[in-house]
């Protein structure tokens, strides 16, 4: 499967909304703001979604090299920060 993503925004940044989904259907129509964004409304943004796929990313590498030194987890968690917020 060819792995995608779409995004759409409406409106002026500060009275907007967008939603995302990916191709794969395993996120769809989720809603952002620029209240989620940059304020502390509940929902995601961009940098959460960043953050955990760098976590993701990582958890899967380090599971790999940990395997190829004889060294099986049971389990590998990471929390990875948003990157810093610019406020317009």
């Amino acid at each position: 499967m060819k792995r995608s993503a779409k995004a759409v925004w409406n409106g002026s940044i500060k009275d907007g909304s967008g939603s995302f989904g990916t191709g794969s259907g395993a996120i769809q129509n989720q809603t952002y703001s620029f209240r989620t964004r940059f304020e502390d409304a509940p929902g995601t943004n961009p940098e959460e979604l960043i953050a955990a796929a760098h976590a993701s990313c990582f958890s899967m590498a380090l599971s790999a090299q940990l395997g190829e030194r004889r060294h099986h987890p049971q389990s590998v968690k990471q929390q990875a920060p948003s990157p810093s917020r610019t406020r317009h």
